[in-house]
C-alpha cells in the first residue's frame, strides 16, 4: 500500500463523517480527501514528480495536515519541520535534505522569509492560511486544481519521509522512510489496537502531528475514525477534550503524563471512561509513576517502542500485557517494552554482530520491512547502521524468559566507572521511585580514580525537597555502590527535546567542558 491509500481506505467507508475535528470544527472525510487531491494536483502542475521532498511548517492544524496528505498523494517525499524548533535547526534540515516545496503558516511567515536567502533549492512557498509577500497563498494555488485523486503510480520503496533524527547526539541525520517501512509500521499499530466492529476510534492528536502523533493518527484515519486536533499543549484543553469528544485513544510522551499524575485526584474529575489505548513511549517511563497512570487512567496503558529508523513499532507492551492473572504486572514485566511485532525479527547482538542467548545484553537489531531504507545522502553512516540487512538501533538491551524485550541504555549514554558498566536507566527507575522525584536523568562525569562516577540530576516535585544522600543511599541499597550516583545534583528543569526527550549530551556537556573525551 501507499501511505495514502491508508487516508482513503477511511474516506471509503466513512465519506460523511467526521475524519478531523479543530476548535469545534468539523472536516469530513470527502471534505479533507478532496482538498489533498487538489494539493496533489496543484503540486504536479508546477512540475514536481515523485520524490521531491516538501515540508510543512505549522503547529498542529488539519489544514497543514492536509497539505502533508497532499505531498503523499502526488508521492512527494514528506519532511517534518518541528514548529518548537529553533528556527536554525529548521534551516538546517530543511537545505540539507533538498527540500523544493514549504508550506507554512502566517505566524511563521517573518522567520520563512529571513531564512529565504538561506535555502535556494526551495523553489514553490506556499502560505497556508494568508496572502503573503514572496509566497503564494494556499486557495490561490490550489485554484482550478480539479479535486479527483491524480492517481500517481508508486513503487513500495519509494522514500515518502525523510526524517530527522532527534538531534540529541549532534546535527540530524536523514532517515529514508518508504511506503514499505510505514505501511508495516501501521500494521502493527492497528493489530494491537483492536477495536469491535461497531466502534470507530477517535484520535486526540495532543502532541505535534509533525512528530509522533501525525503518524499515529493514519490508523485511526484508516478505521474511518475521527482526529481531534489539539491546537495548543495545554493540559485543560487535553482533558476537556477527551469527555467531549469520546476520545478512544492518545499518545503522550512520559514527562507529560508525570505532569498529569500532579493533578489531585484527576480521575474524579476527568471522565476517562472512553479510552481504549493511552500509548506512551519515546523516553523511558517511571515503573512507579505507570503504576499511578493505571490508577488514574485505568487498564488502557499501552507501551510503543520504535525509532525513526524503524518507525514507532518494534514493539508494543498491550494494556492486557499490563496485567498477570487480573492483577498489575511486576516490575519485571512493567519496565519491558513489550513484545517484538510480528512482521519483524528482533535479536540481540555482540559487538560482532554475533546473536546472543535469550537473557543475555547486547545490542537490540532488527530485521524486516519496518525499516528505512537508509540515511539520506550518508552511505558510511547507512553502511554502519544496516549490516547484512539487520538495523542496528544503538539501543542495549535483553530479552527475557517469555520474550519481552527490556532496554537497558543507548550505548552513548552507557557509563563506564572503574572498568564496571552501568547502564543510567537502571538507577533512574530506582529514582522514579522516589515521592520526591518528578524526572531524572543519570550521566557519567568525569573522575580522576573512575574515569567516569555516576551523577544524577533531579527535577523535583513542585514544593517538596529530598536529601542527596538518602537519594544515593536508596540506590545503594537497591543496585549496589558501583551503580549508585557518586553526587546528586538538583535543577529546575532538565533540558528537553520540543517532543520531551531529555537531551543528555547537552546534560554532560555542562560537566565535560574541557575533558578530553568526547560526550
Amino acid at each position: 500500500m501507499a501511505i495514502i491509500d491508508f487516508f482513503d481506505r477511511g474516506w471509503r467507508s466513512n465519506p460523511d463523517g467526521a475524519a478531523y475535528i479543530q476548535d469545534g470544527e468539523v472536516t469530513t472525510f470527502t471534505e479533507a480527501g478532496e482538498m489533498s487531491c487538489r494539493i496533489a494536483n496543484a503540486l504536479l502542475a508546477k512540475g514536481f514528480t515523485s520524490g521531491v521532498k516538501g515540508a510543512v511548517w505549522a503547529t498542529n492544524d488539519v489544514t497543514a495536515w492536509l497539505c502533508a496528505l497532499g505531498l503523499w498523494r502526488a508521492n512527494l517525499c514528506w519532511i517534518p519541520v518541528g514548529a518548537l524548533n529553533a528556527p536554525e535547526d529548521n534551516r538546517y534540515v530543511l537545505d540539507a535534505f533538498d527540500c523544493e516545496v514549504l508550506f507554512f503558516q502566517r505566524q511563521f511567515a517573518e522567520t520563512v522569509e529571513a531564512l529565504r536567502p538561506q535555502l535556494p533549492k526551495v523553489r514553490q512557498w506556499v502560505c497556508i492560511d494568508a496572502e503573503v509577500e514572496g509566497a503564494e497563498s494556499l486557495e490561490r494555488f490550489i485554484a482550478q486544481q480539479p479535486a479527483k485523486d491524480p492517481q500517481v503510480v508508486v513503487d513500495p520503496d519509494d522514500v515518502i519521509w525523510l526524517g530527522p533524527t532527534g538531534g540529541t547526539t549532534g546535527l540530524p541525520k536523514g532517515v529514508m522512510n518508504t511506503h514499505r517501512s510505514v505501511q508495516t509500521s501501521f500494521a502493527h499499530f492497528m493489530i494491537n489496537t483492536p477495536y469491535p466492529s461497531d466502534v470507530r476510534p477517535v484520535n486526540l492528536a495532543a502532541a505535534p502531528m509533525t512528530h509522533t502523533a501525525g503518524m499515529l493518527s493514519m490508523p485511526c484515519t484508516a478505521r474511518g475514525g475521527t482526529v481531534v486536533v489539539i491546537t495548543k499543549p495545554d493540559p485543560q484543553l487535553l482533558l476537556a477534550a477527551i469527555p467531549a469528544y469520546g476520545v478512544t485513544e492518545f499518545f503522550l510522551p512520559p514527562t507529560v503524563i508525570y505532569r498529569l499524575l500532579d493533578i489531585p485526584d484527576l480521575n474524579k474529575k476527568v471522565d476517562f471512561s472512553s479510552l481504549h489505548y493511552f500509548l506512551y513511549g519515546a523516553a523511558p517511563m517511571s515503573v512507579e509513576k505507570l503504576r499511578q497512570a493505571v490508577e488514574v487512567f485505568g487498564p488502557v496503558m499501552m507501551e510503543g517502542y520504535g525509532q525513526t529508523e524503524a518507525p514507532g513499532a518494534i514493539a508494543h507492551l498491550t494494556p492486557g500485557e499490563h496485567f498477570v492473572d487480573g492483577q498489575l504486572a511486576g516490575d519485571e514485566r512493567l519496565s519491558s517494552v513489550g513484545r517484538p511485532n510480528p512482521l519483524i525479527r528482533v535479536e540481540i547482538m555482540n559487538d560482532d554482530n554475533e546473536i546472543l542467548a535469550r537473557g543475555e545484553t547486547g545490542e537490540i537489531c532488527v530485521r524486516g520491512d519496518l525499516i528505512m531504507k537508509g540515511y539520506y545522502k550518508d552511505p558510511q553512516k547507512t553502511a554502519e547502521t544496516l549490516i547484512d540487512g539487520w538495523l542496528h538501533t544503538g539501543d542495549i538491551g535483553h530479552l527475557d524468559a517469555d520474550g519481552y524485550l527490556h532496554i537497558t541504555d543507548r550505548k552513548k549514554d552507557m557509563i563506564i566507572s572503574g572498568g564496571f558498566n552501568v547502564y543510567p536507566s537502571e538507577v533512574e527507575q530506582v529514582l522514579w521511585g522516589h515521592p520526591a522525584v518528578r524526572d531524572c536523568a543519570v550521566i557519567g562525569v568525569p573522575d580522576d580514580t573512575w574515569g567516569e562516577a555516576v551523577k544524577a540530576v533531579i527535577e523535583l516535585n513542585e514544593g517538596q525537597t529530598a536529601d542527596a544522600q538518602a537519594l544515593i543511599a536508596l540506590c545503594k541499597d537497591r543496585l549496589g555502590s558501583v551503580k549508585a550516583p557518586k553526587s546528586v545534583d538538583f535543577v529546575e528543569s532538565l533540558p528537553r527535546s520540543p517532543v520531551g526527550k531529555v537531551l543528555k549530551k547537552d546534560l554532560r556537556a555542562r560537566y565535560w567542558q574541557g575533558a578530553n573525551r568526547q560526550i
